[in-house]
């Protein structure tokens, strides 16, 4: 049994726990609140980890540089290399918690149980500070419970603390379908907490020489769906509008009264310090326009989201410049976007974007920006598990003197939205917004079959099922592939439309985008159709309605 957890033993907890991690890899993968075959938190963890491995390794001669203790080194080496290899949102919350762990305990002479307590505790703010909108039932929960528990035992004993901060992650876990709808409907625990609880199981191994004896969490019925509702706000607002600002105190004490006027459930976060301080802005509002435009009429806003609450598509109002505000000369600028598919690549390329493969790495992401040679970037994601990752890219980017801008794209469709209106003579914010409006205006669906059984708010499907989920939730379930798709493109244009974009996947069958198109012509005629091979794995077809 170890007292302190030294380098060497850093590096064991290292490989142990991306060893533990690829055994339940395939088990991770599954616990998907939908029953569509793309669940990946597994891979993507083990992918994460195995960038810190890989960061130890090939560091393994090099020493601290003085500034941090030998076991405080590797565990930075082991922080870092997760977060250039981090994908999706599990691997960028997972990469954080260990830059948490690794600041409290690089300077410590010896990491003892309090040590590792402070160190656990330092994680989880990490951890939520990286997250915009903490979740309870998720990663974080679990996180802060194994911190917790560190903290009741009061003890220098590694041994005690480390198991008992690993006892408690165990039972948090457990708890995640009583705190998150989504995994009760399901009947399965957090995806990325289970992941983090063999993390902890393989430090307790590593210091106590014995593998903690548990089980894999048993699948729970799935509960029946429930109406969705929002957490907070009215119901008379249909957008949730959030961005980073970087502006002084008093242009947000104004920007504050502004956005008080347009919704509800304002929140803007920021401690204030610093010659340009950075604010989290969260608010509800039904002229996403206007929100945006205040925020840059206050400083300079970046990491837009927009959201729709109703199923109907937004209908965001144009967007003028502030007053008084010239487009100002800037430097270079690119566009860097992500595609899950050669023929989607092929298209996204042919606007003039770079393209990076689907899933990629914080470093993949940020060697992409940086190859630019561009000053300016905005990034499109493509994907709601890449956000996190393009997030921490832009970060990193920023160190390095590239101003990067996150339009939070979810699918392929909304990417050649935005990248439609991109406009070189605006001013580079602007163009950041008018594409975020862009994105935001363009619905999306994804076709593809039920891979297990499951209740969605569209009712129960079975194994082999077509499955087409609007905007990321079932809509509809149905036995045919292209009445399926016909039916989810009905839905989409009732609510109005007038461009529809088709793109099929790598296992499409022969005809089918000839027959949605057809059946678009007959029943829509007024409705223009666009269509393009994408060659994206899962998805036969996706669709974006404008």
């Amino acid at each position: 049994m170890l007292d302190t957890l030294d380098a060497a033993a850093v590096r064991r907890w290292c490989a142990g726990g991306l060893a533990a991690l690829k055994q339940h890899q395939a088990e991770i993968d599954q616990l998907n609140v939908y029953p569509v075959p793309d669940g990946d938190t597994g891979t993507n963890l083990v992918l994460t980890l195995t960038s810190a491995q890989q960061a130890l390794a090939m560091d393994l001669d090099t020493g601290p540089d003085g500034t941090a203790t030998p076991h405080g080194h590797a565990l930075r080496l082991m922080a870092r290399g997760a977060l250039l290899g981090a994908r999706g949102n599990s691997g960028v919350i997972l990469s954080q918690i260990l830059r948490g762990f690794a600041d409290a305990a690089a300077v410590t002479p010896a990491l003892r149980g309090r040590e590792l307590a402070a160190a656990l505790r330092d994680a989880t703010a990490a951890a939520y500070a990286a997250v915009a909108r903490p979740v309870e039932g998720t990663l974080l929960s679990v996180v802060a419970a194994a911190a917790t528990a560190a903290e009741r035992a009061d003890s220098d004993d590694l041994c005690a603390v480390a198991g008992a901060a690993a006892g408690e992650a165990a039972a948090a876990l457990a708890r995640t379908p009583d705190q998150l709808p989504a995994l009760a409907r399901a009947g399965v625990v957090d995806a990325g907490g289970r992941g983090l609880c063999l993390l902890l199981d393989a430090l307790v191994e590593v210091v106590t020489g014995e593998r903690p004896a548990r089980v894999a969490p048993a699948p729970r019925a799935p509960q029946p769906p429930a109406t969705a509702v929002r957490e907070t706000g009215s119901d008379a607002y249909a957008y949730e509008v959030q961005f980073l600002l970087d502006a002084g105190r008093a242009a947000v004490d104004r920007l504050r009264d502004v956005l008080a006027g347009l919704g509800d459930s304002l929140v803007i976060v920021g401690d204030g310090d610093g010659p340009e301080p950075t604010w989290n802005v969260h608010v509800h509002v039904n002229d996403v326009g206007a929100a945006i435009e205040a925020g840059v009429v206050a400083g300079r806003p970046h990491r837009i989201s927009v959201t729709r609450f109703a199923d109907q598509p937004p209908t965001p109002s144009p967007l003028a410049p502030p007053p008084g505000l010239a487009a100002p000369a800037e430097a270079a600028r690119a566009a860097v976007v992500v595609a899950p598919g050669a023929g989607i690549a092929t298209l996204l390329g042919g606007e003039g974007a770079t393209v990076v493969p689907g899933n990629p790495s914080t470093g993949e992401l940020l060697d992409a920006i940086r190859a630019t040679g561009a000053a300016r970037v905005v990034v499109l994601p493509n994907d709601p598990n890449t956000q996190a990752v393009a997030g921490a890219a832009a970060k990193e980017a920023h160190r390095l003197g590239v101003k990067v801008s996150v339009v939070p794209t979810r699918s392929p469709v909304q990417a050649l939205a935005a990248l439609a209106v991109r406009d070189p003579a605006r001013r580079f914010e602007d163009d950041v917004i008018a594409m975020a409006e862009a994105a935001g205006a363009c619905r999306y669906a994804e076709v593809c079959y039920a891979n297990r059984e499951a209740l969605t708010v569209a009712g129960p499907c079975q194994p082999g099922d077509v499955l087409a989920l609007v905007d990321g939730e079932v809509h509809l379930i149905g036995t045919d592939l292209v009445e399926t798709c016909a039916a989810v493109v009905d839905r989409m244009l009732g609510g109005g439309g007038e461009l529809v974009t088709l793109i099929s996947g790598a296992d499409a069958p022969v005809g089918l985008v000839d027959a949605v198109r057809a059946h678009v012509g007959q029943h829509w005629p007024f409705v223009e159709v666009q269509a393009y091979p994408g060659g994206q794995p899962h998805y036969p077809l996706v669709v974006g309605v404008e």
